[in-house]
């Protein structure tokens, strides 16, 4: 009854806690955090809010562009299970004009890396030209700080998809959206025929784009640089300078019409499942493989746009053209084909354009540019009209949700290596525990193990891979039960999240000791030091056990102080949790300023006396995995009846002090060391072992004085000497 009635009482506080479904946009709330020049520069002012959430912003009576909060067009949650707003503008030609972040809850920003690096990195996207957008990006085309890789992945990420978003709202240039229920169309495998080149030019599954020297001459010279006109283009006026031409070959049809037959049946071998093809034919000076192809199998001087979305193209998406095939087709200098791979999103029935870069030098290392666009649309003939699309609120969640997703496996795919580094270090610690005894056999070698452990623990888990779990991830956790529940939120950050899964099974099986023993970086750093201080022979303190069992508790009063405030106030929560000095000496590596450092240090510094002082009185991530281990399974550590009465050897030996005086391990306060299980099977330290080993010593050597007494000659009466002779003769 009382179970009943404390999960309606827990259902009814997510209903209350949950956000409507027809929330207000948010920018109305943060938009007095900025000015208008700051999201859109010579804007004077902000007119109205529209419904979409959109802000004009405008100087006089011009709208020079549009302010928008990210997190109103797209989920924006970080690491934190909040999102991350940031408050960006859009000009008429969709590029970003500006973006400033105005509110978030991100860890590792609020107490760990500086807020103005964070800024730095989102000043970037000013100028960023939407219709490049091709998906997402890898973390090598993004500023990343160290330490903060997810978080900037989720700015880059959010800033983006919502840029796009608003541009599609808004109908911009290459953005405008489709009429949600309209017809469709999709390209018709079956329809046309093969035919000649002038036959496609004219139904417009040939496109071309044609620029002489005088037009290229004009262009340069519009630019306003009086240094194009050093390099420009030699008479005649009308001799082409760029004159390419394009086509969708994987429409058979066109394709048979331009390759022949045996080229486009190698080319249907190629093209796997949603790939698609363009050839594309140029004839004048200007070459549009480019330069970049040579060097990196990349062609620098044109890609594909449609919507959104472009795609560059690769060596491995090329080849070349032998002929062309059609009838009447014109001499060209270069004739090439290009595959796009189906991972790129491309719908061949949909509009789509080249975009060219032409380029002049205008000094020694310096040029200037010109983008000209070839478009592109698939004859109806070669299409067909197919059902509706989905509603737009259906798509719009599909949308999300695969971004999401999308988001967190590419996180996961740039941090691979170290997730293979990871996930051996802990399936090497499971070999450990499940085979303890054995691992425990020899005191010296398991003493090198354990010592290269931790330094393992401490240089990849905390320093390169900035891998240190806090107890805030504990109260994110906690928070997440009563806000928008996405298990991506705890997906984005992989080693993290790897690293929760291991503390959660481990719980069950070895309570808290299998994380803060050897996998908790700062719980390393605390031992390897106290390992330094007794090398130098620095004194070693033991505290009474009175007042060594009362401090146990307030570690567990830290952590029950901030997860009340976390229900108040995570923001404050969080500040708070500046108690932990894991960010500045893990994740920074005390590279902050020095009121953080002095207290990393005052943590420290006990522990050359104390061995894990901060671990056994202070840490509230230690508090709070102990209350769950409570519920641990499994009784691991061997104990004799004789340990705590009459021996306190393993007690005293601790290096934590988890063993009562009686004998008890204390689940909540051991680290799982396994120094006991050294001890337990130790035959030179443990009393029992050694009073063992005494009594077989002493029952071998009774058994070899019995077989030395009976192979002794027998010297007794000849009868009995005799009845033996013969005894011994029958046994043979």
């Amino acid at each position: 009854m009382i179970g009943t009635c404390l999960r309606t009482i827990a259902c009814l506080l997510l209903l209350c806690l949950a956000a409507p479904a027809d929330a207000e946009p948010l920018i109305g709330d943060l938009l007095d955090a900025v000015t208008p020049s700051e999201i859109v520069p010579d804007a004077t002012s902000f007119g109205e809010m529209t419904e979409d959430g959109l802000v004009p912003a405008t100087a006089g009576d011009d709208v020079l562009g549009w302010a928008f909060l990210t997190s109103d067009f797209v989920p924006t949650t970080g690491y934190s299970g909040k999102p991350i707003h940031i408050v960006a503008g859009i000009s008429p030609d969709a590029v970003l004009t500006g973006a400033k972040l105005v509110k978030h809850s991100e860890p590792i920003v609020l107490v760990g890396i500086p807020e103005s690096e964070i800024v730095k990195v989102i000043q970037h996207y000013t100028g960023f030209d939407l219709h490049d957008v091709s998906g997402p990006r890898a973390a090598g085309d993004l500023e990343i700080v160290s330490g903060a890789t997810v978080t900037i992945m989720v700015i880059d990420d959010s800033i983006l998809r919502a840029g796009v978003a608003v541009a599609r709202t808004l109908g911009l240039p290459g953005f405008a959206a489709e009429q949600a229920g309209g017809p469709e169309r999709e390209i018709d495998r079956e329809a046309g025929a093969v035919t000649d080149w002038q036959t496609l030019a004219g139904n417009g599954a040939l496109r071309q784009i044609s620029l002489d020297v005088a037009e290229i001459n004009a262009d340069f010279a519009a630019l306003g640089d009086p240094r194009t006109e050093k390099n420009a283009e030699p008479g005649p006026d009308t001799d082409p300078v760029v004159a390419v031409w394009t086509a969708l070959v994987s429409q058979p049809a066109i394709g048979r019409s331009l390759l022949g037959d045996a080229a486009y049946a190698n080319l249907e071998k190629r093209l796997d499942p949603g790939d698609e093809a363009i050839a594309v034919f140029g004839a004048g000076r200007w070459s549009f493989k480019g330069s970049g192809y040579v060097r990196g199998g990349i062609f620098d001087r044109f890609h594909l746009i449609q919507e959104e979305a472009s795609f560059r193209f690769r060596d491995r998406n090329h080849t070349r053209i032998v002929r062309v095939a059609a009838d009447g087709a014109p001499a060209f200098s270069e004739m090439d084909l290009f595959i796009v791979p189906a991972e790129a999103g491309f719908d061949p029935a949909k509009p789509f354009r080249l975009q060219f870069l032409v380029s002049r030098a205008v000094g020694p290392i310096e040029k200037t540019f010109l983008t000209y666009d070839l478009g592109y649309e698939l004859p109806d003939v070669y299409t067909r009209t197919v059902a509706p699309a989905a509603a737009p609120e259906t798509i719009a969640a599909a949308t999300d949700s695969q971004a999401r997703d999308a988001l967190w496996k590419r996180i996961w795919q740039t941090k691979r290596i170290e997730v293979v580094v990871l996930a051996a270090a802990l399936g090497l610690l499971t070999i450990i525990f499940f085979f303890q005894s054995f691992a425990t056999k020899n005191a010296r070698t398991f003493d090198i193990l354990r010592t290269a452990y931790l330094v393992f623990t401490l240089v990849f888990i905390g320093w390169i891979a900035n891998a240190q779990l806090s107890v805030v991830n504990v109260l994110a956790v906690a928070n997440a039960v009563f806000s928008d529940f996405h298990w991506e939120t705890f997906l984005m950050d992989p080693l993290i999240f790897i690293l929760w899964f291991a503390v959660a099974a481990a719980l069950l099986f070895w309570a808290r000791g299998a994380y803060c023993g050897w996998l908790c970086p700062f719980g390393a750093l605390q031992e390897l030091t106290n390992k330094i201080a007794r090398a130098f022979r620095v004194p070693q303190i033991t505290l009474p056990w009175g007042l060594h069992e009362r401090l146990w508790a307030v570690k567990y009063m830290l952590f029950l102080g901030l997860f009340g405030v976390s229900l108040y106030s995570f923001e404050l929560a969080e500040h708070l949790a500046e108690i932990e000095p894991f960010k500045t000496a893990i994740i920074l590596k005390f590279a902050r300023p020095l009121p953080y450092v002095l207290i990393a240090l005052a943590c420290l510094l006990p522990g050359l006396f104390i061995e894990r002082f901060y671990c056994r009185y202070v840490c509230p991530l230690g508090g709070g995995l102990a209350i769950p281990a409570r519920l641990h399974m499994f009784q691991w550590l061997k104990r004799y009846k004789e340990c705590g009465n009459p021996c306190q050897l393993c007690a005293t030996d601790c290096p934590v002090d988890a063993i009562h005086p009686t004998g008890e391990i204390n689940p909540n306060e051991c680290i799982s060391c396994l120094n006991c299980q050294v001890l337990y099977q130790d035959h030179a330290r443990c009393p029992v072992v050694i009073k063992v080993d005494k009594r077989r010593a002493q029952a071998a050597a009774s058994a070899a004085s019995l077989a030395a007494h009976s192979e002794r000659p027998n010297v007794g009466h000849p009868n009995q000497i005799a009845r033996e002779n013969k005894r011994r003769e029958s046994n043979d």
